[in-house]
């Protein structure tokens, strides 16, 4: 039994990992800043803002054998001098794995491993913060600090998704309306499911090849914007409407990528970053669902938690912008 620290536990990727956590008879504890905890039975716990470096190390030094760090604050911003301030409290032989984004490399297709993040002078604050953050990581395990593992996840998606995005389109789909497609649909986006993703982490905490390491957590392939939709229309067993419409069009009326009102889900319209993970594959194992089976299990999800729709369906944009495009 190990004794684990998960920083971030009650909401999405988090709560999946203590999930398999338990599940293998593990001493969770979790921190967090969340009225709410679905483990309050199961786990410790500690009511802690993550970016509070002089809190947190206190936890930190508390002799864990594995500590995930999950938490990103979307508000304030996590920066890699506030990760790496904590990460040196751990006690040396402390697994310390990092939940990093496929956005660390700022940008780029088939990305693997050994492929250049994004500078400290990177424009998007998340991805110089989530780059910034694996420097110090790997300066800490060169120094012999830490043992430190990042993962570096694309989109995930899955039972519990904060973000509004496969319930954006089935929201839609239920209500019969057309969806729109940003440009021609073909900008790929990469994928992973959250269970999968959970899986990788736990898998790179056990590993003894991991440390120092990155591993990229995805499907196999990433897919084009419509292929996409088309899958999340398959999952639901509902035909889907596809309006393709120029992202100029959409702009222009005031669509929203990081704001409501939003187009294509949640933060969803970005530029493409795909990645290999053929690291994860061969050193740890790692096998992902197909995006398919992600999908149906989500969308089994989606309907036995009895999901609401999001309280604001105004579709007003989008007519505005079917309306505009002809």
């Amino acid at each position: 039994m190990n004794r684990v620290l998960v920083i971030g536990g009650t909401l999405f990727i988090g709560r999946a990992l203590v999930r398999r956590l338990l599940d293998r008879g593990d001493d969770v504890t979790i921190l967090h800043r969340s009225r709410r905890n679905p483990f309050r039975h199961e786990t410790r716990e500690i009511r802690c803002d993550r970016n509070d470096v002089r809190a947190l190390s206190r936890v930190l030094r508390d002799g864990y054998d594995i500590v995930f760090d999950n938490v990103y604050d979307w508000g304030a911003g996590t920066t890699g001098k506030q990760v790496g301030r904590a990460a040196a409290c751990v006690q040396s032989k402390t697994r310390y794995v990092f939940m990093s984004s496929c956005a660390a490399y700022g940008s780029g297709l088939e990305r693997n491993e050994q492929s250049p993040l994004a500078g400290p002078d990177h424009p998007d604050a998340y991805c110089r913060n989530k780059a910034d953050s694996e420097r110090a990581l790997f300066a800490l395990q060169a120094s012999g600090q830490v043992e430190a593992t990042t993962l570096r996840p694309p989109f995930v998606y899955g039972p519990h998704n904060p973000f509004y995005r496969e319930q954006f389109f089935w929201d839609r789909l239920i209500a019969g309306r057309p969806i729109l497609v940003p440009g021609d649909g073909a900008r790929l986006m990469h994928l992973v499911h959250v269970w999968d993703l959970a899986d990788c982490a736990i898998r790179a905490a056990d590993s003894t090849e991991s440390p120092g390491r990155a591993y990229n957590v995805a499907h196999l392939e990433a897919v084009r914007q419509d292929d996409l939709i088309l899958a999340l229309a398959s999952a639901a067993g509902i035909e889907a409407d596809l309006r393709y419409v120029p992202r100029e069009v959409i702009a222009h009326l005031g669509g929203g990528v990081f704001d409501p009102p939003y187009y294509f889900g949640q933060y969803f319209d970005l530029p493409a970053i795909t990645l290999k993970i053929d690291r994860a594959r061969r050193e740890l194992g790692f096998e992902p669902r197909s995006l398919g089976a992600g999908l149906r299990g989500t969308w089994q999800w989606f309907q036995s938690a009895n999901r609401q729709a999001e309280t604001s369906q105004d579709f007003s944009l989008e007519d505005a912008v079917l309306k505009a495009s002809g």
